[in-house]
């Protein structure tokens, strides 16, 4: 899918590429972000047996992108 993307992108104004590919950037470091911190939140649940708490993560780490 990256190739595709990219492929795609070597038609766009390269100032506008550019951006697109910042924005691409971070919004994958900003997902992987959320998803080191809620996976850090799980463990803390898993340690501290809360059950409820661990199902709300889990179901949250699924929306994550």
């Amino acid at each position: 899918m990256e190739n595709n993307v990219l492929n795609g992108m070597a038609r766009v104004h390269p100032n506008l590429r550019d951006e697109m590919l910042a924005e691409l950037f971070l919004d994958e470091m900003m997902n992987d972000f959320k998803r080191s911190k809620i996976l850090e939140e799980i463990d803390h649940s898993l340690k501290n047996k809360d059950k409820e708490a661990f199902l709300h993560l889990t179901e949250k780490l699924k929306s994550v992108s």
